[in-house]
């Protein structure tokens, strides 16, 4: 008893179940089915403006042209009479539509004879034919400008003819023509799928995506009002049937077609964009019941969501601690640089003030001699300021880039750049203690490197003040180098005490240092900066004093 009504309960739950899929289904149809519908219809609305203002750009260009031309000297005095201006006129013509892509432009007197066209050297040639009896010459004629779609009396091909009177009313010459014809536009549409079609105001189509449309009314046309002959000769048909777009779509499921329709200025035109949206709806109502079955594997994922979130939080904490390390060294070998450039102060200061007194002595010298007339001597005097500064300007300089943040842009450069920057800032140090200090040849001087200056220069600077440091005054220190295939070794030696056995252990540790006042980080932080760099900070054991080596990578 107690398993059937186990058994009864689930298979209420069961349907239950089944009832509120059913029930979510329905409700996924419904809502998928109408905002389908609705996009389609936008997005129709939204294509056929595009297409109306290409239509109108297109159109809009072709406008110009007889206007600007019944306008022109040229073709005025052919009108006049001048008849022997019309081969130029015929090779301008020829060119300008070929470079606005018309059908063809055409020069008409005030009689409908055509004296002047594109195609004057074709076999279809419209010189000395008359088109008088076309609409859109005896409108043009009558109103100063005209429009008229209609098949070519020679080609037979439809296209859109654009009249311009030449002369005023009172005193009309003739009319330009220029004929548009929708090959290509009507190619374009029919690649891209689309279904468009241009009416005129009676609802007659003129253009197409489907040739077969053209000549075809959207609803009975009243014959009354309507010249049958002159149908029949300006587009060919007498009559025009209707058009049954519907019968011209296969439909997947029952929606309605959404049709786009968007006035065309100024021609008077209506293009008409239909989509049909049965497959796209059929398509959303599968996507939305897929959805729903969906919607249970996702609860299973959501415990592996979770967990991937939180290992991923972690993984962005590891990030921002690394981050935030990389920056507490940036800003911790920014210290060091500001803190050397402290100790360095007073020499830096002594070696700009030196050749500002210098200069200042060669000034007034200079101007006493120009006094005496020995302008000789004074340009020599000029030319000792004119260097002075130049130092002056190489010691700020160097103390400028020195000062400022590494860039962590590694580059080649010569080696010996950075120790000849190095020596810049200590000159007055070395000097004052009267360090004697042995350098590299000319030649591994010019080693490449592949680094960053401000940092190794930062590195060397550190090295020299230790060993400024060690060996006080009378010393010598020795900068040599040497390579590997790989690396660039710049040793820095001095003949000072050394260093302590048990210093050497604890040499790269943080606060480890044998100076009063220092804190024992500038090796640490030179260390750091040369493995930043691909490279490394070595103490090698020597015989009397101290030495270490900087290696850094080759370029």
């Amino acid at each position: 008893m107690a398993n059937r009504t186990r058994l009864h309960g689930w298979a209420i739950a069961a349907a239950a179940l089944l009832l509120c899929g059913l029930l979510a289904m329905l409700a996924v149809d419904r809502v998928m089915r109408s905002t389908a519908i609705d996009g389609a219809e936008r997005r129709t609305t939204g294509n056929a403006e595009i297409l109306v203002a290409g239509l109108e750009s297109e159109l809009e260009k072709y406008s110009l042209v007889p206007p600007v031309l019944a306008q022109d000297p040229d073709v005025i005095a052919l009108m006049r009479g001048e008849r022997f201006r019309a081969a130029s006129l015929d090779r301008r013509l020829e060119s300008l539509a070929r470079q606005t892509e018309a059908a063809v432009i055409y020069l008409m007197d005030e009689r409908g004879e055509t004296l002047s066209s594109s195609n004057h050297a074709r076999p279809d040639s419209f010189v000395g034919s008359n088109y008088a009896f076309r609409e859109y010459f005896r409108r043009a004629i009558l109103l100063g400008e005209a429009t008229q779609f209609a098949l070519g009396t020679v080609s037979r091909r439809p296209g859109l003819y654009i009249a311009k009177r030449i002369g005023n009313y009172t005193d009309p010459l003739g009319v330009v023509v220029l004929k548009v014809e929708f090959d290509g536009l009507e190619e374009s549409w029919r690649e891209s799928g689309k279904r468009v079609y241009v009416t005129d105001g009676d609802g007659i189509v003129l253009i197409g995506s489907d040739p077969d449309w053209r000549f075809h009314a959207l609803a009975p046309v009243a014959t009354e009002t309507r010249d049958r002959a002159e149908d029949l000769r300006t587009v060919g048909v007498a009559s025009f049937p209707l058009l049954d777009i519907a019968d011209r779509f296969e439909r997947v499921v029952s929606v309605p077609l959404h049709e786009g329709r968007i006035a065309i200025a100024p021609s008077g035109w209506v293009m008409h964009l239909l989509v049909d949206s049965s497959g796209e709806v059929a398509n959303a109502v599968e996507r939305g019941r897929l959805a729903v079955a969906l919607a249970i594997a996702l609860l299973a994922m959501l415990g592996g969501l979770v967990l991937y979130l939180m290992r991923r939080r972690h993984h962005a904490r590891e990030l921002d601690v690394a981050r935030r390390t990389g920056l507490l060294r940036e800003q911790l070998s920014q210290a060091n640089r500001l803190a050397m450039l402290g100790q360095m102060g007073a020499g830096i200061s002594h070696e700009i003030r030196q050749p500002v007194a210098a200069m200042r002595v060669y000034a007034e010298n200079g101007t006493k001699l120009l006094e005496r007339g020995d302008a000789e001597s004074a340009k020599s005097n000029f030319e000792l300021i004119s260097g002075l500064a130049d130092r002056i300007g190489a010691i700020t300089g160097e103390l400028l880039r020195f000062s400022r943040r590494g860039t962590r842009q590694l580059k080649p450069m010569p080696i010996g750049e950075v120790i000849d920057g190095a020596l810049m800032l200590l000159n007055d140090r070395i000097a004052s203690q009267d360090i004697a200090i042995a350098l590299p040849g000319g030649e591994e001087r010019e080693v490449e490197v592949l680094g960053e200056h401000v940092r190794l220069e930062q590195v060397l600077v550190n090295l020299l003040q230790n060993a400024l440091d060690a060996i006080g005054s009378g010393g010598r220190i020795t900068i040599d180098i040497s390579t590997t295939p790989e690396s660039c070794l710049l040793a820095v030696s001095d003949d000072g005490p050394g260093l302590d056995e048990a210093v050497v252990d604890r040499l790269f540790h943080p606060f480890t240092t044998t100076k009063t006042a220092g804190l024992g980080l500038g090796l640490v932080i030179s260390r750091d900066i040369m493995e930043d760099l691909g490279g490394d900070l070595l103490y090698e054991p020597s015989k009397a004093g101290t030495r270490f080596v900087i290696e850094v990578p080759r370029a």
